[in-house]
């Protein structure tokens, strides 16, 4: 939204430094804290990160073209001669500055906000939620995974006044992250996917902890706000016993409507199930991998029904779905079939994409699994069954990517599948481009820290 340098500065208090060739009806057209994306006309908010402080990048983000800087009160001296020909705004915080400015626009905008968070799929899920909307809507969505304290108010700075809906996804690692996230977005609608072991190392009870950081999002909703809840998750199935407003169930058991039932897996096609929601019925059949992508669709489908779309538009909606960026894509090499599923890796998604794997007709499977991070003490004992189910899913190979991935190839072995271990993406890569062969399918997942799509690049160079 583009806004002028004196109102940004009035919702923030923010004290605006104009230099003298500038007016302050100028508006800034974006909003940038990387200069490496900044586009002239964006506003520069110099923030301040764990490795680097982007104040050492304020004179770079002008030489783009940026509109002005936000910088803090306390390096204003070092911008003494930058304000003799830039326009600056002074603040204390200006990563609080993003955020105040961000409710600010969400506030003036005022239209329903739809919070999707969950520890599997959150992505996939905003994408569908979008995709199914987009038939009565104008939707605007957040990108990728903008889904933090940084990049969910530079998402809420592009809503515009012809946006009539808004599909935003939250994630966290810590407690208070998403009710943080929520006072900032002030959402109306919430979707929850799941709870899962992901960053279970953050929490001394480990996935207890999880759902109590999840459910942040349902204490966040007005009372006359709805919440979308899986209730095939043992923990998302009881958040909608407190809750004020309307709760919609989703799934595949009885409690759900809509419920998914008569599952399909067609390997390399995706799946195809029924959907009924009350009295309607309807098939579903969309191009994702793995059973547990029904759950996304399904919070796509119950969302859309909410909003007043027929069953029969929402299913077919959902049949032009796209695996989002390294989220279960497929990719062939000289007769092999890859599953580029790199993007992350917690245990309960990676047990049902080697399920995936295991029903694809292939001469060989093969599961390159790399480490899965922030799972605390448990992690050798998550890591060990997960190779144990490669291995009972009759997976022929099994090869563990750095740490804690040792403990996957021990389990593997134990249950009798061939395994081995390298100790990076890079190792992968090479073991790939001399051992995969025609007719072989193989399976890349692993957390985001691993960099596992690495491994890819020499398969592609082969």
């Amino acid at each position: 939204m583009k806004l002028e340098l004196r109102d940004i500065a009035s919702w923030t208090g923010a004290e605006l430094r104009l230099w003298s060739g500038d007016r302050p009806e100028q508006p800034a057209t974006g909003y940038s804290i990387d200069t490496r994306t900044l586009q002239p006309g964006d506003l520069f908010f110099a923030i301040r990160g764990e490795r680097l402080d982007a104040h050492d990048f304020v004179s770079a983000a002008f030489e783009r073209g940026a509109r002005a800087a936000v910088i803090a009160r306390s390096k204003g001296a070092h911008f003494l001669e930058v304000a003799r020909s830039h326009s600056l705004l002074i603040v204390d915080d200006p990563l609080e500055t993003l955020q105040m400015l961000a409710t600010a626009v969400r506030r003036r905008w005022n239209r329903r906000l739809i919070a999707v968070t969950g520890s599997a799929g959150k992505t996939t899920t905003k994408e569908a939620v979008a995709e199914v909307l987009r038939l009565r809507f104008n939707v605007h969505k957040s990108k990728g995974n903008l889904n933090n304290a940084f990049g969910l108010p530079l998402q809420l700075l592009k809503l515009e006044p012809e946006h009539e809906v808004a599909v935003m996804e939250m994630g966290m690692s810590h407690s208070g992250e998403i009710a943080a996230l929520a006072r900032i977005a002030n959402p109306d609608w919430g979707v929850v996917t799941n709870v899962g072991s992901a960053h279970g190392g953050n929490f001394s009870d480990g996935i207890a902890g999880v759902a109590r950081a999840k459910y942040e999002l349902v204490q966040s909703l007005p009372a006359q706000g709805t919440v979308f809840l899986n209730c095939d998750d043992p923990y998302v199935s009881q958040f909608g016993r407190d809750f004020r407003g309307k709760t919609v169930y989703f799934g595949t058991g009885p409690c759900a409507d809509p419920r998914a039932s008569d599952i399909e897996d067609m390997g390399t096609r995706g799946m195809r199930f029924q959907v009924t929601a009350g009295p309607d019925h309807a098939e579903v059949s969309v191009a994702l991998l793995g059973r547990h992508n029904i759950v996304n669709v399904m919070a796509a489908i119950a969302v859309g029904l909410e909003a007043g779309i027929p069953l029969e538009e929402c299913a077919a909606a959902a049949t032009d779905l796209q695996a989002p960026d390294k989220r279960g894509e497929l990719m062939y090499f000289n007769g092999a079939t890859v599953i580029n599923d790199c993007y992350n890796s917690n245990p309960e998604a990676l047990k049902s994409m080697i399920a995936t794997l295991a029903a694809m007709p292939a001469k060989r499977r093969i599961l390159v699994a790399g480490e899965m991070l922030e799972l605390g003490a448990q992690a050798p004992r998550l890591h060990r069954e997960c190779g144990e189910a490669a291995a009972e899913a009759g997976i022929e190979l099994v090869v563990g990517v750095r740490g804690n991935a040792q403990f996957l190839v021990e389990g593997a072995r134990q249950a009798g599948a061939l395994a081995m271990f390298v100790s990076s993406a890079e190792e992968a890569g090479e073991w790939l481009k001399a051992e995969l062969k025609e007719g072989d399918a193989a399976l890349l997942k692993a957390s985001r820290g691993v960099g596992l799509e690495r491994a890819l690049a020499w398969i592609e160079d082969r």
